[in-house]
C-alpha cells in the first residue's frame, strides 16, 4: 500500500503521522517536543522533526510528505541560507507598535484589507519584519530571504538547495501580511516597506504543487496549521471549526475572501484553492491549565469542578487575556476576574468561569465570522482543549449551536498527510472521520452577556 507522511510542526511540539494514501488508515506516528518561548531557533524544529520521524519508523518508505506548521513565524535567512536570528513566533507581541506604525503608514485599516485581506497585528509576519528593521538593523541588512516555519522545514527536507527553491502554499502565505488570498499575488512593496529593502520570498504553490523531493518522495506545498486542521477534520460548508490549542481559532471554509477592516477576521486561504476566514485568540487551552494550577488540581479535576457549578458561575467572570490578546487587539492586557463574592469564591465557580471565559472569547470570534457572511450550522471542536468534558458540554450553551467533537487526533498532521496523498495520487482523497460525538443543549445567553460587560472593563496595561 502507498504511504504518505504528514507533519505538524506546532508551537509546542512536532508530530509525524504515516498514513495509507488510499484509505487514510494510520500506520504509525511519532512526536518530539519544541522548546518554550516566543522566539525559537529553527534548528530546534528540524531536530524535533527528525526525532519525531524516527519515532514514526522513518520516512524512507513514503511516496509523499507535507508539512503543516504554526503560522506567521518570521524565519530570516542570509544570502547563504543561514538563519540570521531565532525566529519570532506568532505569539511574540513585541511587534505591537510596528503593527500600529504600518497601519498608519499605509493610510489605515481599509487600505490593508484591500491590499492583503487583513489588518496588521503583532502576530503577523510583516510586523515582525518591521520590528527586526527597527530594533536589529544589522540583522535586517543580513536578511536576504524571509519565510515561514513550514516553508523552512520543507526546504530542509529537500536538502536546503538554495533560496530560489523556497516554497510555500496559499494558506500560510495569506498570513504574512504581504500576500493576498483574493488576488493570489505578493505585495512585495509591503514587505519592502517593513524591512527597508527587497527580500526573496517563497514561491506560492497550488493545492497539488511540488516543493521538491526528499529522496524519491514528493514534497507537497504544505499548509498553515489551521488550514491543515480544517482539511484533516473534513470540514464541510456550514461547518465552523473551533480549535482550542495554544491559541484559539475560529474558522470556516468559504468561496469568497474576507475583507474586514476591523481586523477581527483575517482573510486567509485554505488548502483547496478556496478561502479560510479566521479569527484568532492568543489564549485558549492554557486558560484551563492556568486555572487548574491556581486551584492545585489537574485539568480533569478542573472539568469536574466546572460541571458541578451552575451555568454563568453565579456571575463570576474570568476574562482570559493571560498573554495579552490579539482579538480584541490588546497586546498588553492581562487577565481579570469579575464578580468575586463570598458565594462565588469557590473552586467550582472559578473552574466554571475559566471554561466559560475561554469559550466566550471564541464565541466573539464566531459572531465576527457570521458578520462577514459565514453560514454556521454546527461547530466542530478540535484541539487539546476539546478533550475537556466540561468544554464539550458547556460549549453548546455558549455558542448556541450543536457541537461535534471528532475523536482525539492530530488533525494538522492528518491534513498535511491528506494533502500529501493528493500530491502523490493526483486526486483529493476522501478520508472519513468516524466516531464523532455530538453535544447539544439549551443556549444560555446570560453567559455571553455578563462576559461582554466584564470584557469592556479590561484595560490595556502598557
Amino acid at each position: 500500500m502507498p504511504l504518505v507522511a504528514g507533519v505538524d510542526s506546532s508551537t509546542q511540539s512536532c508530530k509525524v503521522v504515516i498514513r495509507d494514501a488510499d484509505t487514510g488508515a494510520l500506520v504509525r506516528e511519532g512526536r518530539a517536543a519544541h522548546p518554550d518561548g516566543t522566539e525559537v531557533h529553527p534548528d530546534a524544529w528540524w531536530s524535533a522533526l527528525n526525532e519525531a520521524a524516527e519515532q514514526a519508523g522513518g520516512l524512507d518508505d513514503v511516496t509523499a510528505i507535507s508539512v503543516g506548521g504554526q503560522q506567521h513565524g518570521m524565519v530570516a535567512l542570509d544570502e547563504h541560507g543561514e538563519v540570521v536570528r531565532p525566529a519570532l513566533l506568532w505569539n511574540d507581541t513585541r511587534s505591537a507598535q510596528a503593527a500600529v506604525d504600518l497601519i498608519d503608514e499605509l493610510g489605515g485599516a481599509q487600505q490593508w484589507t484591500d491590499a492583503v485581506g487583513l489588518v496588521p497585528v503583532a502576530s503577523f509576519t510583516v510586523t515582525k519584519v518591521r520590528w527586526l528593521a527597527r530594533h536589529e538593523p544589522e540583522n535586517a541588512v543580513r536578511t536576504a530571504a524571509v519565510c515561514l516555519p513550514h516553508d523552512w522545514l520543507t526546504w530542509k527536507l529537500a536538502g536546503a538547495p538554495g533560496l530560489d527553491a523556497l516554497y510555500t502554499d496559499r494558506s500560510d502565505a495569506s498570513g504574512t501580511g504581504y500576500w493576498s488570498a483574493a488576488t493570489n499575488e505578493y505585495r512585495l512593496d509591503l514587505l519592502e516597506r517593513a524591512l527597508g529593502k527587497p527580500a526573496i520570498v517563497p514561491a506560492v504553490l497550488g493545492p497539488t504543487g511540488t516543493a521538491g523531493h526528499r529522496g524519491d518522495a514528493l514534497l507537497g506545498p504544505g499548509a498553515g496549521d489551521n488550514a491543515a486542521a480544517a482539511f484533516g477534520a473534513g470540514a464541510q460548508p456550514g461547518d465552523v471549526i473551533v480549535s482550542i490549542g495554544t491559541s484559539g481559532t475560529v474558522f470556516s471554509v468559504a468561496d469568497v475572501p474576507a475583507n474586514d477592516p476591523s481586523g477581527i477576521v483575517a482573510g486567509f486561504a485554505d488548502v483547496t484553492g478556496r478561502f479560510l476566514p479566521l479569527v484568532c485568540t492568543l489564549n485558549a487551552a492554557r486558560v484551563l491549565t492556568t486555572a487548574a494550577t491556581m486551584l492545585g488540581v489537574d485539568v480533569d479535576k478542573l472539568s469536574d469542578l466546572a460541571l458541578g457549578a451552575p451555568a454563568g458561575a453565579d456571575g463570576l467572570v474570568l476574562v482570559p487575556y493571560l498573554e495579552g490578546e490579539r482579538t480584541p487587539n490588546k497586546p498588553h492586557a492581562s487577565g481579570a476576574v469579575h464578580g468575586l463574592t463570598l458565594r462565588t469564591g469557590t473552586p467550582g465557580h472559578l473552574a466554571r468561569a475559566a471554561v466559560e471565559g475561554m469559550l466566550c472569547a471564541l464565541a466573539d470570534g464566531l459572531d465576527a465570522l457570521v458578520a462577514q457572511g459565514a453560514t454556521v450550522n454546527r461547530v466542530i471542536l478540535v484541539g487539546g482543549g476539546a478533550r475537556s468534558e466540561a468544554v464539550r458540554r458547556i460549549a453548546p450553551a455558549v455558542f448556541g449551536l450543536p457541537v461535534v467533537v471528532p475523536p482525539p487526533g492530530e488533525y494538522v498532521a492528518d491534513g498535511a498527510a491528506r494533502q500529501a496523498a493528493w500530491v502523490a495520487t493526483g486526486r483529493a482523497p476522501e478520508w472519513a472521520v468516524t466516531d464523532t460525538q455530538e453535544y447539544g443543549g439549551t443556549p444560555v445567553p446570560a453567559i455571553r452577556e455578563q462576559y461582554a460587560a466584564a470584557r469592556e472593563l479590561t484595560v490595556d496595561r502598557h
